[in-house]
């Protein structure tokens, strides 16, 4: 393997540089791609595991050939 497929496959290329790193850039990020929340009250659990199981359920009653309304 060469020095820089070696760099390449662990992230180390330099790359990335641009990368944001300001509470902005990682607001942005959490808000682009939610995941599952670190904290919160049950109350917030149990909102998320609604809101799971709704876009769960609408992604298997959209049928193939037809694009959700959001895109």
């Amino acid at each position: 393997m060469r020095a820089d497929e070696f760099l390449k496959k662990y992230g180390l290329d330099g790359d990335n540089d641009k990368a944001d790193h300001s509470l902005r850039g990682k607001s942005l990020e959490r808000a682009l791609h939610p995941g599952q929340p670190r904290s919160g009250t049950p109350h917030d659990w149990e909102d998320w595991e609604k809101f799971q199981a709704s876009e769960a359920e609408k992604t298997a009653t959209t049928p193939p050939d037809q694009k959700p309304h959001d895109e």
